[in-house]
């Protein structure tokens, strides 16, 4: 198994996936095959993962969107890993999505949450909200993606791969410039 699984992670780094995708969809092969009781995948077929993911709707209960993650993982076990596509998986158990209404800050919620933070986490904070960036672009942001002159933030090897620009909230120029500046003294001393 642990070859199988080894070969699936070479072929998802040869496409560039992200490392998280990496892991779920590792995580989501491990499990169908020790569901089944570490039978191989090609001795298994659609009837086999039909039958994993209605387990995961019925007993385990998961969410849509993990149900969802499981199936493409298992997939692309076949499709890429294994060169061969199943036929067609229905007649699956879907797990419900629920009804909701999207919760958002009022710009009230979000000084007070903003205000309780310090440093650099105050700074993170603000350009995820303010820029629109997801956590992993915000982390790897670097010096000469701000450009503060045209205020805006260049996003490179974003979700997909892709590059965009996005704005710089004038607000949070002068922070982001002071944090700048402590990063590059720090580096100098």
């Amino acid at each position: 198994m642990s070859q199988l699984l080894d070969q699936m992670r070479d072929r998802i780094r040869t496409l560039h996936y992200s490392i998280r995708t990496e892991d779920a969809y590792v995580l989501w092969a491990k499990q169908f095959i020790l569901f089944h009781r570490k039978r191989h995948p090609l001795e298994m077929g659609e009837a086999e993962v039909r039958e994993f993911l209605t387990y995961l709707a019925v007993e385990r209960n998961v969410a849509a969107s993990t149900q969802n993650q499981a199936l493409s993982a298992i997939l692309f076990l076949y499709k890429v890993v294994l060169d061969r596509p199943l036929e067609r998986v229905d007649d699956v158990l879907r797990a419900k999505k629920p009804q909701r209404l999207p919760v958002v800050f009022t710009r009230e919620e979000d000084r007070a949450v903003l205000a309780r933070m310090q440093g650099d986490k105050t700074v993170m904070a603000s350009l995820l909200y303010g820029s629109g960036l997801r956590l992993m672009e915000c982390s790897r942001l670097r010096v000469k993606d701000a450009d503060f002159g045209q205020n805006h933030i260049v996003v490179r090897d974003g979700k997909g791969q892709k590059d965009r620009v996005t704005v710089l909230s004038g607000s949070l120029v002068d922070a982001l410039r002071r944090q700048v500046e402590w990063v590059v003294d720090c580096l100098m001393r």
